[in-house]
């Protein structure tokens, strides 16, 4: 979940349970687990620091929506419907597989990202915005 304020993610097993939630805002990013607080200045910092990779929550929040984040370098490219299908940015390789519907307006549903061996999938149950 995403506002201007602050992100809140939820990292899920892959049976869907969650294991833990990162809450990030200008104060700061914590991580909390069953019986575990973590805290750090970014989440990027916090779950490197706790989980061994770096989330990229900076351009996580243009890539959901399909969009390359400003200020750096991207490839990407569309399908025959102008939805985005692949995005490169930042060293992470993001793949759009499924989207709301087939016109090039539509937000994405099914989101890969990869990077040094390591994928995050990204379901998107709803949009609001």
């Amino acid at each position: 979940m995403h506002h201007a304020e602050a992100d809140e993610i939820l990292l899920l097993a892959p049976l869907g349970q969650t294991v833990a939630r990162i809450h990030s805002d200008m104060k700061g990013a914590v991580l909390d687990m069953p019986f575990k607080h973590y805290a750090a200045k970014d989440a990027d910092e916090l779950t490197q620091k706790v989980l061994g990779w770096r989330l990229p929550l900076s351009g996580l929040r243009y890539w959901v929506l399909a969009l390359p984040a400003p200020k750096s370098v991207f490839d990407i490219e569309h399908d025959a419907n102008g939805q985005v299908m692949l995005l490169g940015q930042d060293g992470w390789l993001i793949r759009y597989t499924r989207y709301a519907a087939q016109t090039s307006d539509s937000l994405p549903l099914r989101i890969a990202l990869q990077r040094d061996g390591l994928e995050i999938q990204l379901l998107i149950d709803e949009w609001e915005i």
